[in-house]
């Protein structure tokens, strides 16, 4: 599929004739995909990974928790942790929403971040993930790499040199301090982040929030006030959400049964597992499977 809708941006116009199918799409590069969606896609679940997310045309609004955070055409989303949220997209067959997903490499953001120095704490505690306005140099920076994308040698030539651009220009940015606690490794939010990790390892195992907060060396008030600051949920509500969208993946990508999903995700009743799923989706897992394609992008 080459989409033949019209574009509204230089960089719109560097994506469209890369598109293949609605959704992600891989490109030539590792770490690097391009977002599609010809039509408007209702307020839907779903998780990212670490990643900065461009769009060029058509946009999104995000809801984590109590707020809202909008991004298009002249702003990027960096997104720090792996967060479930949920998502708008406004997309037409006419002017369909594009953009540009960077993987976020845990090793090139510290080998950056050791590069330039310590600019100091914080004065706010960093938000995990927030919208931010494009500066001419990041804009320069996501066009180059789009321009890459179009030839295989300078993939392979210059590729991991126009992610690190990237990387460095949102590392500059508004977000780059959530970027920086990522890798060094003190406060609170550093701390949390080492729990989340923990928990997208082994979310099928049972979980007691006691044991996170003396991993995280906190007391348990600490621990769920800044839990719950950060990830905007509870840890149990966190954990529920983070196992039904690892459930979702495994159901329509996977070809898992609705029993074998149940399992795999930690959940030790299948009448459970499936009351949660279609209160938290709106459809029962035994429809989203059929329909054999993840509601969300």
């Amino acid at each position: 599929m080459t989409t033949t809708a019209s574009t509204s941006s230089p960089l719109a116009g560097l994506i469209a004739p890369l598109i293949q199918h609605d959704g992600f799409n891989a490109t030539r590069l590792s770490g690097v995909s391009l977002l599609h969606l010809g039509r408007y896609q209702p307020r839907t679940p779903l998780i990212y990974e670490p990643s900065l997310t461009v769009i060029a045309q058509g946009h999104k609004t995000g809801y984590l928790g109590n707020r809202e955070i909008h991004y298009g055409p002249g702003q990027y989303l960096v997104q720090t942790l792996p967060l479930p949220f949920e998502c708008e997209t406004f997309g037409s067959s006419e002017t369909p929403l594009l953009g540009l997903a960077v993987r976020l490499d845990p090793a090139l953001l510290n080998e950056l971040v050791s590069a330039m120095g310590h600019d100091g704490p914080a004065h706010t505690a960093p938000e995990p993930m927030a919208s931010v306005a494009m500066s001419e140099t990041m804009d320069a920076a996501v066009m180059r790499l789009a321009q890459t994308l179009h030839d295989e040698s300078a993939c392979h030539a210059m590729g991991a040199a126009r992610l690190r651009d990237v990387v460095f220009e949102a590392l500059r940015g508004d977000q780059g301090p959530a970027l920086r606690a990522l890798v060094q490794g003190h406060g609170h939010y550093s701390r949390i982040v080492q729990v989340l990790s923990r928990l997208h390892e082994g979310f099928a195992e049972d979980v007691d929030v006691d044991t996170l907060a003396r991993q995280a060396n906190m007391s348990n008030s600490t621990f769920h006030q800044h839990f719950k600051q950060i990830t905007r949920a509870s840890p149990g509500q966190y954990i529920k959400r983070l196992r039904l969208l690892k459930a979702q993946t495994l159901l329509t990508q996977h070809r898992h049964n609705v029993n074998q999903a149940a399992v795999a995700v930690g959940y030790r009743s299948v009448s459970q597992f499936s009351r949660d799923y279609k209160r938290y989706f709106g459809d029962s897992p035994l429809k989203h499977r059929r329909n054999e394609k993840a509601p969300g992008m």
